[in-house]
């Protein structure tokens, strides 16, 4: 059964150049082979945490008979971040955790990146998985198009006298 580890909310000092970020204009895929096994990176722009999960969704239905379906995403920029991630039954924190740290230092935001990994018959160890699942994000966000996102707020003001 995957196992999400869920969604955590992160805070650090906002500036007003934190209102202007980065974010996939669109969909890639890249795919690499390790040991006769595959995996298959898709990145895509995800707005909001349930857009994120029917991005893994989208995935999970593109490659249904895919043993893994590892994931990790990042929604928002700057001071208000909302992460994610599932090992999807690998071992713990061999899938998850290294694709959220090439979300992380990616700077982009508003992203999910999804790897689906068919075996191949070897297995990789420990190490040879968190290199794989890291290579695969790292490989798919060479190829990504971005947009600038900037964060816009209505005010009302009413009620003033002079």
């Amino acid at each position: 059964k995957p196992r999400c580890t869920g969604a955590r909310r992160a805070t650090s000092g906002a500036t007003a150049s934190s209102a202007r970020f980065f974010v996939p204009s669109g969909q890639v895929e890249a795919e690499i082979k390790i040991k006769n096994s595959r995996f298959i990176a898709n990145i895509g722009h995800t707005p909001t945490v349930e857009s994120a999960k029917e991005f893994v969704a989208s995935v999970k239905d593109r490659y249904p008979d895919a043993r893994h379906h590892c994931y990790a995403f990042a929604v928002g920029h700057g001071a208000s971040v909302t992460h994610g991630m599932s090992d999807d039954g690998e071992p713990s924190g061999t899938a998850g955790r290294p694709i959220l740290a090439v979300v992380m230092g990616s700077t982009l935001g508003d992203l999910t990146a999804v790897v689906t990994r068919y075996f191949g018959g070897t297995k990789l160890g420990t190490g040879g998985l968190v290199k794989a699942y890291t290579e695969s994000v790292q490989m798919a966000l060479m190829e990504i198009k971005t947009v600038e996102k900037v964060a816009r707020v209505r005010v009302l003001v009413s009620g003033m006298t002079y």
